[in-house]
């Protein structure tokens, strides 16, 4: 590739992104949330069930690739609502669990049905190959740029 075709293809990756960054679905609130709150009662919901209904401010750290200190203010404005519970376990008063109330499940359940809609009809605009070739793609560069990190 010469280095003009490959200015023109970083320029096009450039626009790309920033497309991307600025899409309107990124911008969306759900009842009032933002994509943070979102993605803490997803976490909460994707790993938690009847046999294991709480899980830790750690794990959930550790899940989204945030600090402790972060998921815990978030956690603050999610107990305030309503929407999670904080729980200390008796037998070791350091271990606190969190989990979603009913209607913070219901909310979770609502935000992960419109995501899937929207997705639904990403794979329909795009097709199944094109779709999953894009899912393998997004997945090279996020490995790329967290390699470099």
């Amino acid at each position: 590739m010469n280095k003009d075709n490959h200015q023109e293809t970083i320029q096009r990756l450039r626009e790309s992104f920033t497309r991307f960054a600025k899409a309107e679905w990124r911008q969306r609130s759900v009842n009032g949330l933002n994509k943070s709150e979102l993605r803490i009662l997803f976490c909460i919901m994707m790993n938690t069930d009847v046999d294991n209904p709480k899980i830790r401010v750690s794990e959930i750290s550790s899940k989204l690739l945030v600090t402790t200190p972060t998921v815990t203010q978030l956690l603050k404005k999610l107990i305030a609502d309503g929407l999670v519970e904080r729980t200390v376990d008796p037998d070791d008063r350091r271990s606190v669990g969190i989990e979603l109330t009913p209607k913070g499940e219901q909310i979770a359940k609502e935000a992960d049905e419109q995501l899937n809609q929207h997705l639904s009809g990403l794979v329909e605009h795009l097709g199944e190959e094109q779709t999953l070739m894009l899912s393998d793609l997004l997945t090279k560069a996020y490995n790329y740029f967290n390699e470099k990190d």
